[in-house]
């Protein structure tokens, strides 16, 4: 075993393993919503021919997504979910000696995947409301970065990077440092100040995009995301990207997908417009809630962040808790039904009136 996997924290899931009947899922930001009945006939489909493997680099679900945002298909490549995206791109661009900045606390992947490819991670602090601090960022940067990765809207806090934010942050690096937006919960983004990754990819060439069809699309347990990145970028990606690594009924699911955008964006809507009122609800009883665009929220409960959790979990509610960076500490609640999200108030009022004043 390589000396230096000894460190590799492991991923950590929403929540462990058999609890899935016991406690509402409030905890691994899925959708709510089933897939629509004719991307549940594309899966049925796809099944019946599970003894053929699928396309090997997802060509057919790869011109839908090209077609979809209006890009070349050579810059789409299909993954595993956005995170599989990531490591072959991790993978690609880097090794030892080399560096990826990123923000911190951000998406827990990103020291994983930089660690196993031999690489150095360099975490960069959030600021206190829990958003990207771009200067500090900007100058975490040396001779030895290969990429920067930038969440937004950031998981678990939810604040997004606003476009002026991310230009300024890409003017700053050097113009043969990949910049990766990371836009796993863009279609829940409301906010017209908003950095749009996409964008920026179109106006230069050092920086990439992640997406994926796990949270709007409510495809987690299929695992299929995409990255879109400019040559050598996206060759560089096929090189290192797991062959047949998205399954058919993946690929059969997502392409449909694109297909009833119009009924997929009725539904993200309800989130949101949950989102609003349980951001309302929660502010309106004490709660200090950052400016999240995605489908969660974010409780900071500094070292009562365990507290939190387990009286989450004794109302039959599994939520993330995140400990170990003091103050910053906290739970992530996912939005999901609006009975769930009551249940979710009712605990996060009462433990909030009986919390000691430097918990939140």
């Amino acid at each position: 075993m390589r000396p230096d996997l000894q460190g590799v924290p492991v991923y950590r899931p929403g929540r462990p393993s058999g609890e899935t009947e016991q406690l509402s899922a409030l905890a691994s930001n899925e959708n709510p919503y089933p897939p629509l009945p004719s991307v549940v006939d594309a899966i049925r489909g796809a099944a019946e021919q599970a003894h053929r493997y699928p396309e090997m680099t997802s060509a057919t679900l790869g011109h839908a997504v090209a077609d979809h945002l209006d890009v070349p298909v050579d810059d789409v490549v299909l993954g595993p979910g956005s995170v599989g995206v990531l490591q072959a791109l991790v993978t690609a661009m880097t090794g030892p000696g080399d560096e990826v900045v990123f923000a911190w606390r951000s998406f827990e992947a990103y020291p994983i995947v930089t660690r196993v490819a031999g690489a150095t991670p360099v975490a960069v602090p959030l600021t206190p409301d829990g958003r990207h601090d771009v200067a500090g960022l900007a100058a975490a940067v040396t001779p030895r970065s290969r990429l920067v990765l930038v969440c937004s809207p950031n998981n678990p806090t939810g604040p997004v990077l606003t476009a002026d934010e991310l230009a300024w942050l890409i003017d700053q690096v050097p113009d043969d440092l990949l910049v990766v937006v990371d836009e796993a919960y863009v279609e829940f983004v409301r906010d017209p100040a908003a950095a749009d990754g996409l964008a920026a990819y179109r106006r230069r060439g050092n920086v990439a995009v992640l997406r994926t069809f796990s949270k709007a699309y409510g495809l987690a347990g299929l695992r299929v995301g995409y990255g879109i990145a400019h040559d050598p970028v996206a060759t560089a990606l096929r090189t290192t990207s797991l062959p047949f690594g998205v399954s058919a009924p993946a690929q059969a699911a997502a392409t449909v997908s694109l297909r009833h955008t119009d009924e997929l964006e009725q539904r993200v809507d309800t989130v949101v417009a949950e989102r609003e009122r349980v951001v309302a609800a929660l502010a309106g009883v004490g709660w200090q809630v950052p400016d999240s665009q995605a489908n969660f929220v974010w409780l900071g409960a500094g070292a009562a962040t365990a507290e939190l959790a387990a009286a989450f979990r004794q109302a039959g509610l599994a939520v993330r808790a995140f400990e170990g960076d003091g103050d910053h500490s906290g739970v992530r609640l996912t939005i999901g039904t609006p009975d769930d999200n009551d249940r979710a108030l009712e605990v996060a009022t009462t433990w909030l009136a009986g919390a000691r004043p430097d918990s939140t």
